[in-house]
């Protein structure tokens, strides 16, 4: 760590920050990362579906435009599976936010700096993180293997793919989408990706490196062909990730709270430009940044009893990402013969019973390191 880094927030920003530190409660930010998960596991069911609209999560495709539209304007019973599996992927994002708003809790925020600044090394930094997720991945990606092997379909497993996955680097493999198996892992190797940017880029320097970030990146892919590789390279890796991440760094930095009016009101013009701008190319890599907003005013208006709901979802979100793979492989059969509400609800009751019990291990394993 350079001192020029560690200098780089003035005092009075440093003390602006300071008092902003319960911007997210400990409670608000969980029940987010169940508002988040609930979204990917849901959809990563919903979007296998074959009479269901098809999300534009790597690419934009304007005839999944068209029929989510068609849905919209002549509804019937799977109304709520099309949104879904349209809308789903973007808990991603939400993830991404969160984690880059913890990041900047963590080790920017003035009542942590002595805690933490024997530890932001770069290459302890990176390592340690890199293990908190590898201890989460493995404990899925050992219990998919064994699932996926045993059920029809098995995947085509190689050494290169296998290694990729372990090492977090089959992101940025020649076709991606190929090679990483099961798909929602791609996440782990694009928060490798992202340490790696925070801790060199963006920790504790000005708010004026992070969104030129923001903006590179989001013209790096704003002039790419909407359904072309080079785009779905992109959006595999940190490059289409940049703009909810640097959201939540802001908001650590310079965010604040605001009337339960005022979240009102951005709860719904969010709405509104979550699905206006998801239907035209330019727009629609703003759409998390609405997806974001709604979140967080939704989360600050709901009840306390469903936000406690949400509280305990998001408790067990890693262990639900890592397990969900699994219980679909085995599940989706269901909603695949015809009986589709049946399938889902079988679906969720087995991955939030089987996520409790991953957690229980994943908890073990992280006391154990601290031990260490």
């Amino acid at each position: 760590m350079t001192e020029s880094s560690t200098n780089s927030l003035t005092p009075q920003s440093a003390r602006r920050f300071s008092r902003r530190d319960n911007l997210l409660t400990r409670a608000e930010c969980s029940a987010l990362r169940g508002i988040a998960i609930i979204g990917i596991f849901l959809h990563n069911f919903c979007h296998w579906l074959r009479p269901v609209v098809k999300e534009n999560e790597y690419l934009f495709n304007i005839k999944n435009c068209n029929r989510m539209w068609y849905e919209l304007t002549h509804p019937d019973y799977l109304l709520p599976v099309h949104i879904v599996s349209f809308l789903g992927h973007y808990g991603v994002p939400l993830f991404l936010f969160l984690s880059a708003y913890g990041l900047t809790m963590k080790y920017e925020s003035d009542k942590n700096r002595e805690a933490v600044n024997s530890k932001i090394s770069f290459f302890p930094f990176v390592k340690n993180h890199y293990l908190k997720l590898f201890r989460m991945m493995i404990i899925g990606y050992a219990a998919f293997i064994f699932i996926d092997c045993m059920t029809p379909n098995t995947y085509h497993y190689t050494v290169g793919k296998i290694l990729g996955m372990l090492t977090m680097t089959v992101n940025i493999s020649i076709g991606p989408d190929a090679n990483i198996w099961p798909g929602p892992y791609w996440f782990f190797g694009l928060m490798v990706q992202l340490y790696i940017i925070y801790r060199l880029l963006m920790y504790r320097r000005g708010w004026k490196i992070t969104v030129a970030l923001m903006v590179a990146c989001w013209l790096i892919q704003a002039v790419c062909n909407p359904i072309s590789t080079p785009l779905l390279h992109f959006r595999y890796n940190f490059i289409g990730s940049m703009v909810p991440f640097g959201l939540g760094l802001l908001y650590a930095r310079y965010g604040h709270d605001m009337s339960r009016a005022t979240y009102g009101m951005t709860m719904i013009v969010s709405l509104l430009l979550i699905f206006a701008f998801s239907f035209w190319y330019h727009t629609w890599y703003f759409v998390p940044v609405f997806v974001i907003t709604f979140s967080i005013s939704l989360v600050k208006l709901l009840p306390t009893a469903i936000n406690g709901i949400l509280e305990w979802v998001g408790a067990v979100s890693a262990a639900l990402f890592v397990c969900h793979p699994i219980t679909r492989k085995v599940i989706i059969h269901v909603s695949h013969e015809g009986n589709i509400y049946t399938g889902i609800l079988l679906y969720i009751i087995a991955s939030l019973m089987l996520a409790w019990l991953f957690q229980q291990i994943i908890s073990k394993m992280n006391s154990n390191s601290k031990k260490k």
